[in-house]
This record gives C-alpha cells, sequence and structure tokens, in this order.
C-alpha cells in the first residue's frame, strides 16, 4: 500500500511541475507579448508627438520667411537713392557741392 501511495505522490509531483512548467510558459508569453503591446503603442504615441513638432516647426518657418521677406522690402525702401537724397536735402540741409568746393586727384 506503500509503494502506491509513493507513486501516486510521485505522479502528482511530476503533474504539477509540469503544469507549473505550463503557467510559467503563458505568464512569460504573456509578458513578452505585453512588453511588445506597449513597446508598440510608445512608438506610435511618440511618432504622434514627433508630427506635431514638425508642424509646429513648419509653421514657425513659414512666420519667420514672411517676416524675412517683410524686412527685405522694408530694407530696399529705406535703402533707395530717392529716400536718401530728400532726407539729405531736407533733414540735414544737404546740397551738391559747387564747382569750386570739388578737388579733383590724380
Amino acid at each position: 500500500m506503500q509503494a502506491v501511495e509513493v507513486l501516486k505522490q510521485t505522479v502528482r509531483t511530476r503533474e504539477k511541475t509540469s503544469d507549473d512548467v505550463g503557467y510559467s510558459t503563458w505568464i512569460f508569453m504573456a509578458s513578452v507579448l505585453m512588453a511588445v503591446a506597449l513597446l508598440y503603442v510608445w512608438s506610435h504615441i511618440h511618432m504622434t508627438e514627433l508630427e506635431y513638432q514638425i508642424a509646429r516647426e513648419l509653421s514657425s518657418r513659414e512666420q519667420l520667411v514672411e517676416e524675412q521677406t517683410k524686412l527685405k522690402v522694408d530694407l530696399a525702401t529705406l535703402k533707395s537713392p530717392g529716400r536718401i537724397e530728400t532726407i539729405a536735402r531736407e533733414k540735414l540741409q544737404m546740397t551738391y557741392p559747387g564747382r569750386e568746393q570739388v578737388i579733383l586727384i590724380k
């Protein structure tokens, strides 16, 4: 009778170890699957954040290009010879030099 009980216990311990290995395998596989799913979701979230950042940078670039164009127009207006001559005559009261004021250097 004792031999039968020892065999039953041996069979039970073997069944338990095979079940334990089965559960641990399933738990490991589930953990790996969960890690892969989290990595996939994180990569999509990160990609979306990068897309928003790119959109913001492109918008900022467009604004800077518009500002640059306006500044170029302002610069061209300020550098115009007619404007400079008007300021020289009216504000600075400058005139063209006379013949006696011009010295030719050879």
